[in-house]
């Protein structure tokens, strides 16, 4: 008996304590004047005002109350900048205050417990893997070597276009599944030096069901789409347990999926320099980073797991983020078909007709980079960027933002800014002729990789593939739309998700226009 009065004493101590010590820390704590916001509710906060649409529905919530929004995310604090001020307090003033990550679930289960590039937190791994990345895997040298790659497979893209036309009339394509194909084929070379996708299948292994090509798109889009939602478990902890929207089980199946085929990836590689041994000479991304696993002077040691995680980050990003804005591209000119006339002419007068466009002729073709940023402006990859999260107490324009808040840049919103821009809802790539604005994360009214530290490390890559795409669509094909439709029935619906694709795959019908023999070619 005296032993349970004893416990009863001690718990009664421990709760007074606690106690007294809340009252102390609310005391203590300091009164931060917060920037304007709607009134969050009881455990939701202000989720209930988020749509399927989020930069949409945070846009409006900016028109109301301003440029910086006090926002709470279940039991999070959110603020979210929509001005070009704000992105680049966020993004450069104050980059080092504001350059980590939230945990999340997506982090978590499909990115190898926060081993990729994106969702890993600043710490030594991810100052390490950023160098890794930007001086080993995205060196201009090392871009500059990959030419023959995305100018091959251009060539077979175009080749593939052509044989699908070649029944003649308008009849439909859908071309995003010629510009998903060409994109994996491209980056899967530069990345782990062959094509994956033979055929119809891209991996099988004896005893176990293959992944088709087909399959492995959905993958990817599905990847894309997880990493960008809005899961209650990330918003509301104590909820994280229930999966309400069933996306962590969503989650695991993605990653299980992408594992497989990324352990035959580093087996495969990893066997070839051990039968090389010193005569090895890495040719891919992989092979660099297995070279890199093995340099002993590294901080922090690079493991299976992280070679895995960057590689589907690699492979992802280049293929999701590039034929989405091409996607966009021709869906937008579909709609101006005279911008397809000014497109035209200066890649015959520029070109001419008897070759295809290479990456050296892109600056010496103005329209075509204008119809590219004016793309990435009005659909940027991310519309409201990867989130961020502060680590220090900082102020903007006399409010303040406690460590602890997670962070977002409504790019999406700032692009429409009629401040920034005249009539920025319209598509209109002469905007950009004559102007120095680029897309590279130095002009704050145009950000579609991002900027800082924590910007797109493979934005000129992906730059590349995409202009060079564009240009030489558009000099080797007429674009019109299926028979007994016109340009106001086309939907420019998109879905939200870590990329912005559009709703509804676009289907067109396409005729070539240089000599046959070009198309041939490799």
């Amino acid at each position: 008996m005296e032993v349970a009065l004893c416990a009863s004493f001690v718990a009664i101590l421990l709760t007074t304590m606690l106690f007294l010590k809340a009252i102390s820390t609310r005391c203590r704590r300091r009164k931060y004047n917060l920037p304007p916001g709607p009134k969050p509710w009881p455990i939701i906060g202000n989720l209930n005002l988020v749509g399927a649409l989020p930069h949409r529905s945070i846009h409006e919530l900016s028109r109301r109350y301003g440029p910086l929004v006090y926002l709470r995310f279940g039991s999070f604090p959110v603020v979210v900048g929509s001005s070009v001020e704000m992105a680049r307090f966020f993004l450069k003033t104050r980059d080092a205050a504001f350059i980590d990550r939230p945990r999340t679930a997506a982090g978590k289960h499909t990115a190898y417990n926060y081993r990729d590039i994106t969702w890993s937190p600043c710490d030594a791994y991810w100052r390490q893997a950023r160098r890794v990345v930007l001086t080993e895997l995205f060196s201009a040298r090392r871009i500059e070597s990959y030419e023959h790659i995305r100018r091959e497979e251009v060539h077979a893209l175009l080749r593939d276009l052509h044989y699908a036309s070649s029944s003649g009339g308008r009849r439909a394509i859908v071309i995003k599944d010629y510009l998903s194909t060409a994109s994996l084929n491209m980056i899967t070379r530069m990345v782990m030096g062959k094509r994956y996708v033979q055929g119809e299948v891209v991996h099988e292994e004896p005893g176990s069901a293959r992944t088709t090509l087909a399959q492995f798109k959905e993958l990817l889009e599905e990847l894309f789409f997880l990493n960008g939602v809005f899961n209650v478990g990330d918003q509301i902890p104590w909820l994280e347990w229930l999966d309400l929207q069933g996306y962590v089980k969503r989650m695991k199946k993605v990653s299980k999926a992408l594992d497989q085929l990324l352990e035959h990836v580093v087996d495969e590689h990893s066997e070839r320099r051990q039968r090389e041994g010193n005569g090895f000479v890495a040719g891919d991304m992989v092979d660099v980073l297995l070279r890199l696993a093995d340099d002993s002077s590294l901080e922090v040691k690079l493991r299976r797991d992280s070679i895995k995680a960057f590689t589907q980050d690699l492979i992802a990003g280049g293929t999701e983020s590039s034929s989405e804005t091409i996607e966009w591209a021709i869906s937008e000119l579909l709609r101006k078909p005279e911008m397809f006339a000014k497109a035209t002419e200066e890649l015959d007068r520029i070109v001419g007709h008897r070759r295809w466009v290479n990456e050296k002729d892109i600056l010496d073709l103005p329209y075509i980079e204008a119809i590219v940023k004016e793309t990435m402006r009005l659909h940027p990859i991310g519309p409201l960027l990867a989130p961020r999260l502060s680590r220090e107490d900082t102020s903007m324009g006399g409010y303040d933002i406690p460590t602890g808040t997670r962070v977002f840049v409504n790019v999406w919103a700032i692009a429409r800014d009629p401040t920034l821009w005249d009539a920025s809802e319209e598509f209109m790539p002469e905007r950009f002729l004559g102007k120095k604005i680029d897309v590279k994360g130095q002009d704050f009214e145009l950000l579609p990789f991002g900027s800082g530290r924590r910007m797109c490390p493979g934005y000129n890559l992906g730059l590349k593939v995409i202009q060079l795409s564009i240009a030489n669509l558009l000099h080797g094909f007429t674009w019109r739309l299926p028979k007994d439709m016109v340009k106001e029935d086309l939907s420019m619906e998109e879905i939200f998700g870590l990329s912005m694709p559009r709703k509804f795959p676009l289907e067109v019908a396409v005729e070539p226009k240089l000599s046959s023999h070009l198309y041939k070619g490799d």
